[in-house]
């Protein structure tokens, strides 16, 4: 089966006045804006010192819908439960899991992979 792709807007880039540090941030809750200790979204690059930024890559949620979990562990807890058909943003893969968010501004967690669209599972 083909992966379906979502199209990302395109405003998803860099700061044109660069990324540094200008003191301290308040960090979100987990689960809320897709920001990890590894990653964030690209949209997030002017708020947000991350190792590294992320261009998103849309998707949607297959047609058994998903449950977008805090951890990468079928036992963590839910963020939020998408319907069949709900765009979601990719920003990592890691084994059977998809860390996404539903845009810059969240929710963000993980899926199976499986529960995306157009995955076969593997």
């Amino acid at each position: 089966m083909s992966k379906r792709q979502v199209s990302v807007p395109s405003e998803y880039s860099l700061p044109e006045n660069g990324v540094g540090l200008t003191g301290p941030v308040e960090r979100p809750a987990p689960g809320t804006l897709p920001l990890r200790g590894d990653l964030a979204h690209i949209a997030l690059a002017g708020q947000f010192l991350a190792a590294h930024y992320v261009v998103p890559v849309g998707r949607e949620v297959g047609d058994a819908g998903a449950a977008m979990r805090l951890a990468a562990r079928d036992d963590a807890p839910v963020v939020v439960t998408l319907d069949a058909g709900t765009p979601v943003e990719v920003l990592d893969y890691s084994g059977p899991w998809a860390w996404v968010a539903c845009g810059p501004e969240g929710p963000s967690g993980y899926l199976h992979i499986s529960d995306l669209a157009g995955e076969d599972g593997a």
